[in-house]
Parts: C-alpha cells; sequence; structure tokens
C-alpha cells in the first residue's frame, strides 16, 4: 500500500466510509420502493437517476477517482461518452422487432402472448 493512499484513508477513517454505505443502503432501498408507487416517472427517477447518483458516489468514494491524476476523470468520462454513443448508435434496430432481411421472432411471440393475456383481462376480448 502506497504512503499516499493510506494517508487518505486515515484522513477520512472507517466513519466516513460507514456514513457513505449507508446513504448508499439508503438510496438501494428508495431504488426499490419507488418502482412500487407504479408512476412512471418516479420509476424512471429511482430506477436511473439514483443509479448514477450511487455509481458516482462509488466512484468518488470508495475508488478514489477524485484523488487520482487529472487524466483519469477525463478518461472515464470519454468512456462514458463513447458507450453512450454506441448504445444511440445501435438502439433504432435493436429495439426492433424486425427489419430488412431479419426479423427476432421470439420478441413477436412474446408480443403476440402479452397481447392475447391483456384481451383475457378484459373479459370481452375488447381494447
Amino acid at each position: 500500500m502506497s504512503e499516499e493512499h493510506s494517508e487518505e484513508h486515515g484522513a477520512h477513517g472507517d466513519r466516513h466510509y460507514v456514513k457513505i454505505w449507508a446513504i448508499l443502503l439508503v438510496l438501494l432501498i428508495v431504488s426499490i420502493i419507488g418502482p412500487e408507487l407504479e408512476i412512471r416517472v418516479v420509476t424512471l427517477i429511482t430506477a436511473f437517476g439514483i443509479a448514477v447518483v450511487k455509481a458516482y458516489m462509488v466512484a468518488k468514494h470508495f475508488m478514489h477517482i477524485n484523488v487520482e491524476q487529472r487524466f483519469i476523470p477525463y478518461m472515464m468520462a470519454t468512456v462514458l461518452i463513447f458507450m453512450l454513443l454506441f448504445f444511440a448508435g445501435v438502439a433504432p434496430d435493436v429495439m426492433k422487432d424486425e427489419g430488412t432481411q431479419w426479423e427476432k421472432p421470439a420478441w413477436k411471440a412474446e408480443a403476440a402472448s402479452a397481447a392475447v393475456d391483456q384481451g383475457d383481462d378484459h373479459g370481452d376480448g375488447h381494447h
């Protein structure tokens, strides 16, 4: 263990890490309870918003990104941007059921099954 890392750990102490862990635990509970309200906006905020906050806290406090050399956070941001660009580039094709000379039969079967199940819930089969 380097002297720099041990000094940094000593400056925070165990209480700091327990406090961060407790905050992460509370955020976990909120992210589990949020979707139970069955409100789309609340579900999205608790699922993605809290996930981003928790990832930031882990990177900052446990991975010590904030005390690394200056280029490390820039490198992480660059990787994140490229990952988002990759997703944005492939999502229009991946999220479809079919395309030119290809289809996803399992997705179609699942969608048809879900439509039949919804029809059974209404009793008369009409939507």
